[in-house]
């Protein structure tokens, strides 16, 4: 039989049984600690436990009369367990509830979307090594620049990740807090030691004062920290749309076998995948306005942040589960041309070597000024294709004054460019840039927290 508290689908977690699991997982966990302070009596939470299903079905039926969501829940919960349901929900607030849940529900979520985001790592490293050597053309306002190498690039979308990384587990333990601190959060009919008890056996820790709710600042961190992580997101799939234009044609999305680009051009080849990742990272930046738009609230709480959050934040995880899934294959299957890519580095006949030739002559002597007007002005002539710009160099009196043939050559060597790159690896992948770096390794604090929402669950739900 397969634990029905093993990780499931991202969607699982926003379904409604999950939401009306997770709620009663909060509800006889409060009922649990109550029983140890000897507020209720002993076995209650475990009897009800054993006579509960989750019926949601029943719940909205019963939700379309009360008109109220957590009091349809607690009455279908009554007409199962009888007159010992009466100790739930004593002191609590629905807030109590819905907020403590919520934070369960998107540690959860929140944990799938650093397991893919790692699996995303690993794979941009694996290609970055892969590709440390294969030259191509950098470009500036996308105009050719200097030589970089396509692992150069690869290196900085992992960077990028790297950070990305660390700003989610930021926000999964800023969101990871509940509260039962009643209906204006004074613990007017509750103890905060209870609070604190309950938070623990859920993996949680209390929120240190409330108001009626938990304050939606943390909940708009998350949501922006999704967006950031999509926008880097957006930031491949930009490049990698750019690299598979005809005009370029130095990477592409992997074109399968039955695959069909266009139905009226047979030809077409597509970077569907990348325009597809571009277009939801607009979706969840979207979400994170809403998700600000959320803080301020009247007073002690209202309820205007309640059906905003109940799309976006299981629609931003669901997205960025899709999006990491789908960025890694399209990384893991790029189809790679590093014969196009030294085809466009010379495109212009040498002209990204101006500027290792400027500071040769200035190294050698010569001023700045003079240096540049005398590169600028073969570049600009070998630009408008009346001669090769390397012979234009080596025919020049004023360069050859300052610079032997040996030296301009070796002015045109592409690999120059990037002779720092090894020690460079080493601070991105660490000292040995063959090897992973321990990316997948996740903060103390947050593996505790899993195993103990794990215990909780397995302790508060019915089998």
């Amino acid at each position: 039989m397969i634990d029905r508290y093993s990780r499931p689908e991202m969607t699982n977690i926003w379904s409604q049984a999950r939401k009306y699991e997770t709620w009663l997982q909060v509800e006889l966990a409060a009922c649990e600690v109550m029983e140890k302070q000897g507020h209720v009596p002993r076995g209650v939470a475990a009897r009800i436990r054993r006579k509960v299903t989750i019926n949601p079905t029943r719940i909205e039926a019963i939700e379309r009369v009360v008109k109220h969501d957590v009091i349809a829940f607690l009455e279908s919960i009554t007409e199962q367990a009888g007159k010992e349901a009466r100790h739930l929900h004593a002191g609590l607030t629905s807030s109590d509830i819905l907020d403590t849940s919520l934070a369960l529900q998107i540690c959860e979520a929140t944990d799938i979307i650093l397991d893919n985001l790692v699996t995303l790592l690993e794979t941009i490293r694996k290609r970055a090594l892969e590709h440390q050597d294969t030259m191509m053309v950098g470009r500036s306002h996308g105009i050719h620049g200097e030589p970089i190498s396509f692992g150069w690039k690869l290196a900085i979308w992992y960077q990028e990740f790297i950070r990305q990384q660390d700003r989610i587990r930021t926000v999964r333990k800023d969101i990871a807090v509940g509260k039962l601190s009643g209906a204006m959060g004074t613990f007017a009919h509750l103890s905060p030691a209870i609070e604190r008890e309950v938070c623990r056996k859920l993996g949680l820790k209390p929120a240190p004062i409330s108001s009626q709710i938990v304050q939606r600042d943390r909940h708009a961190a998350y949501v922006s920290a999704l967006a950031l992580l999509a926008a880097s997101i957006e930031n491949v799939g930009t490049e990698i749309r750019h690299l598979q234009r005809t005009e370029v044609l130095e990477a592409e999305e992997y074109f399968d076998i039955g695959q069909k680009g266009s139905s009226a051009m047979p030809h077409k080849r597509n970077p569907v995948g990348s325009e597809n990742l571009c277009g939801l990272a607009r979706v969840i930046r979207g979400n994170s306005l809403a998700a600000l738009e959320n803080v301020a609230l009247w007073h002690e709480r209202d309820i205007s942040h309640s059906s905003v959050e109940r799309i976006i934040i299981p629609d931003s995880t669901i997205l960025m589960n899709y999006m990491l899934v789908r960025l890694t294959n399209i990384l893991k299957n790029l189809q790679v041309y590093p014969a196009r890519m030294m085809e466009n580095l010379n495109l212009t006949g040498g002209l990204v070597y101006s500027q290792r030739l400027l500071l040769a002559l200035i190294e050698n002597g010569a001023t700045r000024t003079k240096s540049y007007e005398t590169v600028q002005q073969h570049a600009m002539t070998s630009w408008k294709k009346q001669g090769d710009f390397q012979t234009l160099i080596q025919q020049d009196a004023f360069i050859t004054k300052h610079l032997s043939q040996k030296d301009i050559t070796a002015c045109f060597e592409p690999r120059s460019y990037v002779r720092h790159q090894k020690q460079i690896f080493s601070r991105v992948f660490g000292s040995k840039a063959m090897h992973a770096p321990k990316i997948s390794e996740k903060p103390k604090s947050t593996t505790s927290a899993k195993r103990r929402m794990n215990r909780a669950r397995s302790q508060s739900t019915k089998e």
